[in-house]
């Protein structure tokens, strides 16, 4: 990326919505990045403050897809925090931080005494963020936590995937990037409130409230009604027709369920008689007899390729869509024009991608104005920024307290 263009998008920074806030980034792994990736793309200064030696807590490389797509926009420091100078450089920081988001175990930040109490001691104003496993109290949270342990305990994988096959998780760490999201909403609403009261809070949520949190339809089945939902591979677990059904090329999803898409639906496909059948007349005889009904909509359906079935289906309101893989996502041109690859150039790798926001906010765009950071990269840059002088960064990178540029 030529120096011109990203001296053109720094200054843009100072437009974005977030901009004057500035965030102190001690997470790993996805669940918190996932939450700074939302400050950072709208303009917040993100120092992200990492060990000397790198650890990203996804077991990958400091270049792979992983890190680059979730830590653009952000400087960074190395700071050994289990040093003396270390945390005393940490608190420097803190002083003059809006926000602070960290995923470590409930007990690490306690260890390391950057707990909230502490950081506030010296910055009342600050928004202190956390994402734990299981909670910050309670039974279970000193346990570590990661996706898919939370997937199952919060009871996805028994939602998930065709009856009877057994447990399955989802193919993406929804539990991970939910838990990011709401922290990053949390985040907003502590920062609105501190307009008002001047003080900053401790805002926290888990991996495991996000699962359950995320069951919703499926949650409230069994708390009102004392249903235990289970497995429906591609049906939905209670409307019908909705569903992926196969046809003469690929399978195709549609959701017809409602009473009038159902008419419309069968008048649409040539079987107005389906109409006519007694058990089908209501959606809990559609839903109990299902597997009968599924098979003639998939008889029919077979005898024609999926765009025939996908453009008459749209032309009167019923939605449908194909069923793509990844590669044909992005080259689908309503992704395309959403912008939902976000260019970037990377030393190393040259002109690629990464994923856009899909927040989006008239007037404003989101952009990668700084590329994935090298491990210390702004070391002595930002300590300079907190009144520390050559010869302070000189004795704290001989002492092995920071590392980097």
């Amino acid at each position: 990326m030529p120096e011109s263009h990203i001296d053109t998008k720094l200054a843009q920074e100072a437009t974005l919505p977030l901009a004057g806030i500035r965030v102190l980034d001690l997470t790993l792994a996805r669940a918190g990045p996932t939450c700074v990736r939302h400050l950072a793309d709208w303009g917040a200064e993100v120092i992200r403050v990492e060990p000397p030696s790198f650890n990203d807590g996804l077991g990958g490389s400091r270049d792979g897809y992983d890190f680059q797509n979730l830590h653009r926009n952000k400087r960074s420091i190395a700071l050994d925090l289990k040093t003396e100078d270390g945390k005393k450089a940490f608190f420097e920081l803190a002083k003059t931080a809006d926000v602070l988001v960290e995923n470590m175990r409930v007990r690490v930040k306690h260890r390391l005494g950057i707990a909230p109490e502490q950081v506030h001691a010296v910055n009342p104003r600050l928004v202190y963020a956390s994402i734990s496993g299981f909670g910050q109290t309670g039974p279970y949270s000193e346990r570590a936590g990661v996706d898919q342990i939370a997937q199952g305990m919060g009871g996805m994988m028994t939602i998930t995937g065709e009856k009877g096959r057994g447990p399955m998780r989802a193919g993406i760490p929804f539990v991970d990037l939910t838990a990011g999201n709401l922290l990053a909403l949390a985040v907003m609403m502590a920062l609105w409130e501190r307009e008002k009261t001047g003080k900053g809070r401790w805002v926290h949520t888990s991996l495991l409230e996000a699962m359950v949190f995320m069951l919703d339809l499926q949650a409230a089945r069994y708390l009102m009604d004392g249903e235990v939902p289970g497995q429906a591979g591609n049906d939905h677990p209670v409307n019908i027709p909705m569903g992926a059904f196969d046809t003469a090329d690929k399978p195709v999803n549609i959701a017809a369920s409602s009473p009038k898409m159902w008419a419309q639906f069968a008048e649409a496909v040539g079987h107005k008689e389906w109409l006519e059948v007694e058990q089908w007349k209501t959606a809990k005889g559609r839903s109990d007899d299902r597997a009968n009904l599924n098979a003639a909509i998939t008889a029919v359906f077979k005898t024609q390729p999926s765009e025939h079935w996908i453009d008459l289906l749209e032309r009167i309101g019923i939605p449908c869509g194909p069923i793509n893989k990844v590669d044909q996502v992005f080259a689908d041109p309503q992704v395309q024009h959403l912008k939902m690859a976000m260019p970037i150039t990377i030393p190393g790798r040259g002109d690629t991608n990464l994923v856009s926001t899909a927040i989006n906010i008239e007037g404003h765009d989101s952009q990668v104005r700084r590329i994935p950071p090298k491990l210390g990269e702004h070391s002595a840059e930002i300590l300079k920024e907190h009144g520390y002088s050559d010869d302070d960064v000189a004795r704290l990178r001989g002492l092995g307290v920071i590392s980097g540029a």
